[in-house]
């Protein structure tokens, strides 16, 4: 395999870390502002942002390493066998639509009047795109 390839692969693997802890970190806060009924301070808003920005990065890093992939269009023709259909199609479809969900909840606080709204959404947002993400998440191949 090209080392262009292997670099971006290890790359994708490793920001999955912060890219998920960012995540999570959001929905952590979303929900104690939410319990709690905080008010919704810039700081707040600041996690929610990096929660998004972490995930959009790790999603242009995965886009490159579709394309770069040796093993991409000879996956595709392969769809009856399950790793390779997890890795070719069901990551990263899922994980577009975790993304384009999430990118809504973060749409969706700006229009809010209440902290209670914005906490609400993030919260529902950003908790339904970060079990879809891990719903799919390659784990056998992570863990190499």
């Amino acid at each position: 395999m090209n080392d262009t390839y292997v670099y971006i692969q290890k790359f994708h693997a490793w920001w999955a870390y912060a890219a998920i802890t960012l995540l999570l970190i959001a929905i952590i806060s979303s929900v104690i502002g939410l319990t709690s009924k905080k008010d919704f301070t810039p700081a707040s808003r600041k996690v929610a942002l990096f929660g998004l920005i972490g995930l959009h990065i790790q999603f242009l890093i995965g886009i490159i390493l579709y394309f770069v992939s040796p093993l991409g269009k000879e996956a595709l023709s392969q769809i009856k066998n399950a790793e390779l259909r997890l890795t070719a199609l069901e990551h990263p479809l899922i994980n577009l639509i975790a993304i384009v969900l999430i990118t809504v909840g973060w749409s969706m606080h700006k229009k809010k009047a209440t902290s209670h709204e914005k906490f609400k959404v993030i919260s529902i947002f950003y908790a339904i795109g970060a079990v879809l993400i891990l719903s799919r998440i390659p784990w056998n191949l992570w863990f190499k």
